[in-house]
């Protein structure tokens, strides 16, 4: 199969009646939405957005990106798009390793699961065939038990198993699915989507096959072009120089600290001090780490592989203490014991659950339990890390607390008759930078599509300073712009379907001409950015019709009425009104609306 031929093969199962069947993706829309995260959002759209999240009605789309599988550096991800059931918005979440790559090599560019099976299945898909074979065998286990029993069946060369655990099962509103042990469709609940449907697993056996790309000349000069950006070793910019290859995402632990950026005790504090060392990438690379495996076509390798050396969990090995799961279960749980932070990771690993959005509930629960809104005997302490390992096993379960829990952090507040305590947007917790020292962060939560995330924009990659510029985190003007200009492009990159770390080195210019190469078309830079406003504006207009309005981009008010506590930003707000007259007006929006006209110039209608 050609490149140029993307979309042709998507396989369509209908869990209902069992039958699988091959369509070719509507041209329109692969030229319109690209592939991975637009073209999916497309196919939920026509299942509907005002159905029930958890109904067969709903649609669980995995999509390839038109270079995943191919040598293009860092192609190695799909994208997994459905209505969440923990917001009620669009959702997308990606994932790394070899699923996507082996997918592609199989035969396919995507997978639509629309029903709801009988009993537990799994979909096995090799070499252009795929079948729906019973999972009662692994129905009820945990993912390294469900990776370890495919392996077995099947052997482990070139197999990639994708999996739910008992989260997605018991339907946990923020559950995940995770792909060979660790790398996960993280957030947004698709998990819990999958386990609605009775879907435990998809397993590929795909061995490396020829790249999907006509083996050209052109086609080699922009792979090495892309791929010198992204070696490029006097670049600070660059994914490759220091950072990300030796510390992992975790690099951003002690900078955030240091600038008054870290949410503390659910964001009550923006520092957490001293403390901040013990749960850094630095000190897990020079403490922990005993390997640096890749995912497909990566030159960068962030995924940290640790051991814990002694204290009650001694010789846990997993991958990795990620940044943000660091954050989640380690200050904004007053906690700085990196041992019990592995810990708790590896089993949201192992049993499917978003460790953002369960740092969050606990966090909420600490606050809770600290002003004594909560039921005896359902306290839950300032890092309490024996607690918060028990209690994971509890959330997962949906057993005692772990229930209330269970449906995340937002629900967890209103339950209580405290919803303020909730640091989320839409329903969705927010991750590992406080808006209060990180203004464009602040704003990119808000206006995130698919409730509080980082990745819709990372303006932190500017406001940190890990891409040239001259921004400041403390300023509020210029941030509207900024954060619909990194919302565009990243649509489109998750779109291809690239990591989105090699944004740290490459552009629009540089996507746009391995895309065009690829697809044998004329693309240009502002073509990238069109077609990631289209697919910016697709999800709004899901979201619109889904009952999303007017004064629905917020932020929790101790965002924007508690001043910020820490050197660097301390006495600091968010200026979130500010910021959204300016977002407003660059998008043209009607207050979050997209008016009908956008939607007519951007060939949405």
């Amino acid at each position: 199969m050609k490149l140029s031929d993307f979309g042709k093969s998507i396989v369509h199962i209908d869990l209902t009646t069992g039958n699988c069947r091959v369509e070719a993706a509507p041209l329109d829309w692969v030229e319109k939405f690209i592939g991975g995260r637009g073209l999916g959002v497309r196919y939920v759209l026509e299942a509907g957005p005002e159905v029930d999240p958890l109904g067969p009605e709903n649609r669980l789309c995995f999509m390839n990106g038109p270079l995943t599988g191919s040598e293009a550096s860092m192609s190695g991800r799909w994208a997994c798009v459905t209505k969440s059931p923990l917001t009620g918005t669009v959702t997308d979440s990606h994932q790394g390793g070899w699923s996507a790559a082996r997918l592609r090599w199989a035969g396919f560019d995507g997978l639509v699961f629309d029903g709801q099976a009988e009993a537990p299945v799994y979909a096995f898909i090799e070499d252009g065939e795929i079948s729906l074979r019973d999972a009662g065998e692994v129905w009820g286990q945990g993912v390294h038990a469900t990776v370890a029993f495919f392996r077995e069946r099947y052997g482990t060369k070139n197999l990639s198993v994708n999996a739910i655990g008992p989260a997605g099962e018991n339907q946990v509103l923020f559950a995940a699915q995770v792909n060979e042990d660790d790398r996960a469709f993280g957030r947004g609940g698709t998990g819990a989507v999958a386990g609605s449907k009775n879907l435990k697993a998809i397993v590929i056996r795909a061995g490396q096959k020829k790249s999907q790309v006509p083996d050209s000349k052109a086609w080699k000069e922009v792979r090495r072009q892309a791929l010198d950006t992204i070696r490029d070793e006097a670049n600070i910019t660059s994914p490759r120089k220091g950072g990300l290859s030796v510390y992992g995402t975790n690099v951003l632990m002690n900078v955030t600290n240091t600038i008054g950026a870290l949410g503390t005790r659910n964001s009550q504090l923006t520092s957490f001090g001293e403390r901040a060392e013990t749960i850094s990438g630095e000190w897990v690379e020079q403490n922990l780490l005993v390997n640096d495996p890749t995912c497909h076509a990566c030159p960068v390798a962030c995924k940290k592989e640790v051991e814990i050396k002694d204290g009650p969990w001694a010789g846990l090995r997993m991958e990795s203490v990620e940044y943000e799961p660091a954050w989640s279960l380690g200050s904004n749980c007053d906690n700085s014991n990196v041992a019990s932070i592995a810990k708790v990771i590896d089993q949201c690993n192992d049993e499917g659950m978003d460790p953002i959005e369960l740092g969050n509930a606990f966090s909420v629960w600490m606050e809770a339990s600290e002003k004594g809104w909560v039921a005896e005997g359902q306290e839950l302490a300032w890092g309490d890390e024996a607690a918060m390992v028990a209690l994971t096993d509890a959330v997962a379960a949906r057993e005692g607390v772990g229930a209330i829990l269970a449906d995340g952090p937002s629900r967890a507040a209103e339950s209580i008759g405290h919803p303020e305590i909730a640091m989320a947007v839409k329903g969705q917790a927010v991750p590992a930078y406080d808006p209060r020292g990180l203004k464009g962060m602040g704003l990119g939560y808000a206006t995130s599509n698919r409730g509080a995330c980082h990745l819709r924009a990372y303006v932190a990659a500017a406001e940190l300073g890990v891409v040239p510029s001259e921004v400041d985190p403390l300023e509020w003007q210029g941030k509207g712009e900024l954060v619909k200009t990194f919302q565009d492009l990243h649509a489109f990159s998750d779109s291809l379907d690239l990591c989105k770390f090699s944004a740290f080195a490459e552009g629009a210019e540089e996507y746009a001409r391995q895309f065009a190469v690829a697809m044998g078309k004329e693309f240009e830079a502002e073509d990238v950015m069109l077609a990631g406003e289209r697919i910016y504006n697709l999800e709004r207009y899901f979201n619109n019709l889904a009952g999303f309005g007017r004064g629905s981009d917020t932020l929790p008010a101790r965002f924007t009425e508690e001043p910020s506590t820490a050197a660097g930003s301390k006495g600091h707000v968010s200026e979130l009104d500010r910021m959204l007259a300016e977002y407003y007006a660059a998008r043209e929006w009607d207050e979050g609306v997209v008016p009908e006209a956008k939607l007519q110039a951007l060939g949405i209608l």
